[in-house]
């Protein structure tokens, strides 16, 4: 079985939105290897004097326990365009490190900049991410998302988001999207034009 994985925001020193990771990690553990006990991770994590200032990238990999711990700087990747994928079998419903599948896909971006996966006619993910979208009113969120990220699961508990069935054929209601993952809060996602998703 494949490692999984959690990404973690650090910005200055500070570990952020840890009650989820924390939640998704043990949630993991017990699915798919019967773990009894719970892992805080804020306990494991030794935080490197030379990366307490300034925006990190927290990788955390695991199985029944951590494995490794790594800290990159982080610089947000430009996205102002994404090309529909379809793939009707994909599953990746837990963060591993195997990520072969989603990666092929995103082969396929051609003049993309990144690409937003379509399952049986329902918009999920990004390669990367959960997405959002905008009506004019308020902010939506796919209720089909391959991977329910913590980013996700923290905008939908403050009401900032909602859930709704979203097809490709929806898009059309909306006004722009927004990337949202661990590493990309709300407020930092840049405006997608949705006249800038398509095939």
């Amino acid at each position: 079985m494949s490692l999984l994985f959690e990404t973690i925001r650090m910005q200055d020193g500070i570990l952020q939105n840890m009650e989820y990771h924390n939640v998704r990690l043990n949630y993991s553990r017990k699915a798919l290897y019967k773990s009894p006990d719970t892992i805080d991770l804020e306990q494991v994590i030794q935080i490197p004097s030379d990366c307490r200032l300034g925006l990190y990238k927290c990788k955390v990999t695991y199985s029944r326990e951590v494995k490794s711990v790594e800290f990159k700087p982080y610089v947000p990747r430009i996205i102002k365009s994404l090309r529909l994928i379809e793939d009707n079998t994909i599953i990746y419903n837990y963060k591993y490190t195997n990520r072969g599948r989603i990666n092929a896909l995103l082969t396929k971006r051609e003049r993309f900049d990144e690409i937003l996966i379509v399952k049986n006619g329902f918009i999920t993910d990004t390669s990367y991410s959960n997405i959002i979208f905008f009506d004019g009113t308020q902010w939506f969120t796919p209720s089909t998302p391959l991977l329910k990220g913590t980013m996700r699961s923290f905008l939908l508990k403050k009401n900032l988001i909602t859930e709704k069935v979203i097809k490709v054929a929806d898009l059309k209601q909306f006004q722009k999207a927004r990337l949202i993952n661990a590493m990309i809060p709300f407020e930092s996602g840049k405006d997608i034009l949705i006249a800038k998703i398509g095939y």
